[in-house]
């Protein structure tokens, strides 16, 4: 099993690192529940397929060779509340061995 490390700054300011499994077949928003670090119900609501924006987060270190933004996720960040220029749904984020050392902060949640 191969494992990388992610940082995952909750909807508190709390940092949380965490192994990521690079061999399971995971989204970041998958890692960030099985961690539990938001509430049940209020992240990856409609599981996963870009189509609530409730995993959002902001990618704090833009180095890392994330995939494009394909074009759900980017409407669905354009109806979304709280963008910023590195916001990125959680669930459109594989983990891939490249993303050892990331960083990110999820979003605060929309009401």
């Amino acid at each position: 099993m191969s494992d990388i490390k992610v940082t995952i700054i909750d909807r508190e300011g709390e940092a949380h690192i965490v192994d990521a499994p690079t061999d399971m077949n995971m989204n970041l928003m998958e890692v960030i529940r099985s961690y539990e670090l938001a509430p049940e119900g209020t992240i990856g609501i409609c599981g996963g397929m870009a189509m609530c924006a409730s995993c959002q987060c902001y990618i704090l270190n833009l180095e890392h060779m994330l995939p494009e933004q394909s074009f759900e996720e980017e409407d669905m960040l354009d109806q979304a509340f709280f963008v910023e220029d590195n916001s990125r749904l959680s669930c459109q984020i594989p983990i891939t061995e490249d993303l050892d050392g990331l960083e990110v902060k999820l979003a605060p949640e929309s009401t």
